[in-house]
């Protein structure tokens, strides 16, 4: 379910939710739910209890993995 919001510069941005993102980037919901509380995922917004993620977001890195720790110290 994409939800559309108006931002103050009027332009509308499509939001899909925690359990949305978790499947298009095939991580858990509780990760997706974790990268937001932790704003690793620009454009984030909390609605009441509902994380909002921008529907054209890329997955952050993984920076617990081998590989992601390299990535996020070059």
């Amino acid at each position: 379910m994409t939800k559309e919001f108006l931002r103050e510069d009027s332009k509308m941005l499509e939001y899909i939710s925690a359990p949305e993102a978790a499947k298009k980037w095939g991580i858990s919901e509780r990760r997706v739910q974790k990268l937001c509380e932790e704003n690793r995922i620009p454009g984030v917004a909390k609605f009441s209890r509902m994380w909002l993620i921008p529907k054209d977001a890329e997955k952050p890195i993984d920076g617990r993995t081998k590989h992601g720790k390299e990535l996020h110290h070059e």
